[in-house]
C-alpha cells in the first residue's frame, strides 16, 4: 500500500496478495470460504472496504463495469459505485469505526477505503450520513462531491440536498468544508450552505430543529 502526498494511505498499484485477501476477508466475516471463492466474494481481488448492514429497497453497485445487486451482510469494495433505488436506504460499515447511511436516489462511489487508515469516498447525487466513532484510530476520512471537499476525524454529519441547497451539517465531533477557495469550520449543532457548484460555503451557523429533522429524514 502506498501513501499519498496527503498523507491518507491509499492501495498500491498492485492487487492483494493471498495474505492481505485473506486478511481482507476475515474483516467481512467471509474467512469461512475456500480460496478460490475468496476471490469471487472480493471482487476478483479488489481490496475490501466494508460491508452492507442495512438496506431497504434497492441498491446496486458496480465495480469494473460489472453490477450486482446487494444485499445485508455482504461486501463492498474500494472502486464500487453504489447507487440507492427511489425510496431505499442502505447503511454500511466502512472498516471498523465509520457507518454511512445513504438516502433515496444517493449515488457514491468509494474511492478508496484502508482499516484504520482512513479514506475518500465520492458522493455524486443524493444525501449522506456518516458516523465516525469519536476516538477511533481510523484516520481521515474525506468526502469529495462537485460541491467541494469535507473532512472529517471523530463526527457525525449529514450532507446533501437540504432547502434547495447543498448542505452540510454536524451533529456531532467537528468538519471542515471547502470549496471555491474557501473553508468553514463546523461544530456540532452547525451546518452551511453551498447555493450552487462553484459557490463558497456560508459562514457557520446553527440550524433549526425543523431543518436538521427534514435533513436526518432522508437518511433514516
Amino acid at each position: 500500500m502506498a501513501a499519498s502526498d496527503d498523507g491518507v494511505v491509499g492501495p498500491g498499484d498492485g492487487a492483494l496478495d493471498r495474505r492481505g485477501l485473506v486478511r481482507a476477508a476475515m474483516l467481512l466475516g467471509l474467512s469461512g470460504l475456500p480460496l478460490p471463492a475468496l476471490a469471487q466474494a472480493t471482487g476478483d481481488r479488489a481490496p475490501a472496504a466494508g460491508m452492507v448492514t442495512a438496506l431497504r429497497g434497492d441498491a446496486m453497485a458496480e465495480l469494473r463495469e460489472t453490477r450486482r445487486r446487494l444485499a445485508t451482510d455482504g461486501p463492498v469494495f474500494v472502486g464500487d459505485r453504489v447507487e440507492t433505488g427511489e425510496d431505499a436506504r442502505a447503511g454500511f460499515r466502512l472498516g471498523r469505526a465509520t457507518e454511512l447511511r445513504l438516502g433515496a436516489k444517493a449515488r457514491i462511489t468509494i474511492d478508496r477505503f484502508i482499516v484504520d487508515a482512513g479514506g475518500t469516498i465520492t458522493l455524486g447525487a443524493g444525501a449522506l450520513l456518516v458516523d465516525k466513532a469519536p476516538g477511533s484510530e481510523a484516520g481521515r476520512i474525506r468526502i469529495r462531491s462537485s460541491y467541494g471537499l469535507i473532512a472529517v476525524r471523530g463526527t457525525r454529519f449529514f450532507a446533501g440536498p437540504s432547502n434547495g441547497v447543498f448542505g452540510v451539517f454536524v451533529e456531532r465531533g467537528e468538519v471542515a468544508v471547502r470549496a471555491a477557495g474557501h473553508e468553514v469550520v463546523l461544530a456540532a449543532g452547525e451546518g452551511t450552505d453551498i447555493a450552487r457548484r462553484g459557490a463558497a460555503p456560508t459562514p457557520a451557523r446553527r440550524w433549526g430543529e425543523a431543518r436538521i429533522a427534514a435533513a436526518l429524514a432522508q437518511v433514516a
